[in-house]
């Protein structure tokens, strides 16, 4: 699979989520995560500042991000680094997809949700697809 045809699986899901596997301690832990985008600028996805999530990210970045698209499943592996742009937050935080926060921001303000929200993206991840289809085939990597 090419790493057009990965891009486009991860963007046709009908539900944006992503199962993203960190360790703390060589504790592994999996959450369902919301993403942002996924495309050549890398993937994005955003959490809070006092989530568990960004504290593990902050002492490893080495992830895994896992998207079940139905007939294949798609893992990308590398490292999240935060992003530190206003302007950037701002663009997310706006998108029709995250209708969800303009409460949150009536309620606590502008300034406060841009300072909880910790944006990250992982790029140039190694991602490999998974099907019954292939299941017994050797992992094939395709840079991102």
């Amino acid at each position: 699979m090419t790493k057009e045809q990965i891009f486009e699986l991860i963007n046709g899901m009908q539900n944006p989520v992503m199962y993203l596997a960190t360790s703390e301690n060589g504790q592994p832990h999996v959450r369902a995560v919301l993403l942002y985008s996924a495309d050549e600028n890398g993937i994005v996805f955003h959490t809070g500042k006092f989530k568990e999530l960004h504290k593990q990210l902050q002492e490893n970045p080495k992830a895994e991000a896992c998207f079940a698209t139905g007939k294949y499943q798609v893992r990308v592996e590398g490292e999240f680094k935060l992003v530190d742009d206003i302007e950037f937050k701002k663009e997310i935080i706006n998108h029709p997809s995250r209708k969800f926060l303009q409460g949150w921001i009536a309620e606590q303000g502008l300034d406060a949700v841009l300072d909880f929200i910790q944006v990250y993206r992982m790029e140039h991840g190694k991602a490999h697809t998974w099907s019954f289809e292939d299941n017994f085939k050797a992992k094939e990597y395709v840079d991102l």
